[in-house]
């Protein structure tokens, strides 16, 4: 992809934008118009500004995971420079500590789990994904995430048990047939997909332990795991530069050319159309720079209203429970089935999300009573009742993040969750609750086993249940379990 398409966000009226829908006074010399005018001629329908503004909102909603996922790629696997580099292409990086506020790529990060990754280029051949044998206590997961944001499949303690095994992972287009050896076959719908390891830790004194599982991990060609020689080397790529900081302005450059590593689907195909029509995709012959200054205001209005309806979604699309929002927003292929809103929200919500059988989320932002947790002006608590802890078959953790940037925070303990195997250090209640105190400051010496330190501004709160239990008491089905973490309450 040679070319740039960049929106220009510059101070334009919205009066411009109101104008140009009502009167449709658009220059008739930009690349719309003119294919406009030259497609009526030859009978050809071509989108008018009214049309290019509901296209480029319904791209926003459907190509944002996708965008997501191509500006964190760049950042882990193909900029050296990144500041966030972990390893090129089908190469396992091991981290030996768990994410802290320096971490900054992926937004609502997990800081309970050691990650290993590995980002796969399957256009050569397929990958041979192993894990050793893990000890039954320790819960560890392999999620299988590719670039459409679907999870296709998932290695580990829930889904495989703790034996060692040998797993093939491969490209859209690979049709050969499961090797000797091989457990399982696990098909991705892109050639670039995402590999995420996580390996519980029990405490700070435990990493030595983590580390020997990681390094059980590993990750090699076909050709080399079965000894033949390898095939021809993939093309090299010329990557358009991302960031995930620059995900807003230029979104849809960004789009146009993750949209190449992104295959056809009976799925997509209908909004890869309406894209292409306003030259977004592999192939286009016009630029976005080239557009009018309504044409890029009615994109800019677009992509609003589109951040509009993905946060509603994450508002409302959940069942509200406590103040938590409770539900079910990542899955396969055939989970989202088209509903290219709740993929958006999965990843708003925090990209690279596990199943609900795998791992569930409740967050929340507000009190029981639905005040918005700012922790500048209130201290809160949040307190499990006797035998209400959360339900699960491996553990939970509560995290704290930056209301606005969903990013850990820096604090001066340096604790960015309370997580269940924390539990024989903190103190209960003389009813045998259990209470943590959500604030900026100390609550005290007596209680600081029990802090969760708070940013000085608004706060978001993520609780996760690592392979919740599915008998009663449960938080599954989401949104409509028999469990739910009891409200955040304002101190007095």
């Amino acid at each position: 992809m040679k070319r740039s398409i960049r929106i220009l966000f510059i101070g334009v009226l919205f009066s411009v934008i109101t104008v140009a829908l009502l009167a449709d006074c658009v220059k008739k010399d930009d690349p719309i118009s003119a294919a406009h005018q030259t497609d009526q001629k030859a009978g050809i329908a071509a989108p008018s500004i009214a049309e290019t503004k509901a296209i480029a909102e319904a791209g926003f909603i459907y190509g944002l995971p996708i965008v997501m996922n191509y500006a964190v790629m760049q950042e882990f696997a193909v900029d050296k420079n990144s500041g966030q580099f972990k390893a090129p292409f089908n190469t396992i990086y091991n981290d030996s500590h768990v994410f802290t506020y320096k971490d900054t790529a992926v937004v609502t990060p997990n800081s309970d789990t050691p990650y290993s990754m590995v980002w796969l280029d399957l256009r050569a051949e397929p990958m041979v994904v192993s894990v050793p044998a893990v000890a039954k206590e320790r819960y560890y997961s392999v999620q299988l995430v590719d670039g459409n944001a679907y999870n296709y499949g998932y290695i580990g303690s829930r889904a495989t048990g703790d034996k060692a095994g040998d797993y093939l992972v491969v490209g859209p287009e690979w049709t050969g047939d499961k090797p000797v050896k091989i457990e399982k076959v696990f098909k991705s719908s892109t050639p670039f997909a995402l590999t995420i390891f996580r390996t519980q830790l029990f405490n700070a004194e435990d990493m030595p332990n983590v580390v020997k599982v990681q390094a059980g991990y590993k990750a090699q060609p076909l050709s080399a795991f079965l000894k033949q020689p390898a095939p021809p080397a993939a093309p090299k790529i010329d990557f358009l530069p991302a960031t995930t900081a620059g995900i807003k302005a230029n979104f849809y450059a960004y789009l146009d050319a993750a949209l190449q590593f992104v295959p056809l689907t009976p799925e997509n195909k209908e909004i890869r159309t309406k894209l292409s029509s306003i030259g977004i995709g592999p192939g286009k012959t016009f630029e976005f720079k080239e557009l009018s200054l309504e044409h890029k205001a009615v994109v800019l209005l677009a992509m609003k209203e589109g951040d509009d309806k993905v946060n509603k979604y994450l508002a409302t699309g959940m069942k509200d429970m406590n103040g938590w929002k409770i539900g079910s927003l990542f899955g396969d292929r055939d989970f989202y089935n088209s509903d290219w809103l709740k993929r958006a929200a999965a990843a708003k919500g925090g990209i690279y999300g596990n199943d609900a059988a795998e791992a569930m989320y409740p967050m929340t932002r507000t009190t029981a009573t639905g005040e918005t947790l700012d922790g500048s002006k209130h201290n809160y608590t949040l307190t499990f009742p006797v035998g209400q802890l959360p339900p699960v078959n491996a553990f939970w953790s509560v995290t704290m993040y930056d209301g606005k940037t969903q990013l850990l925070i820096e604090n001066p303990i340096n604790r960015y969750l309370i997580n269940s195997p924390m539990l024989p250090k903190m103190k209960k209640n003389e009813d045998g609750s259990l209470t943590l105190y959500i604030q900026k400051d100390s609550p005290g010496k007596a209680k600081e086993a029990n802090w969760l330190p708070a940013p000085n501004d608004l706060i978001y709160l993520v609780v996760r249940l690592y392979w919740p239990k599915t008998e009663a008491p449960s938080i599954l089905p989401a949104g409509a379990g028999s469990w739910s973490p009891p409200g955040i309450v304002k101190a007095n």
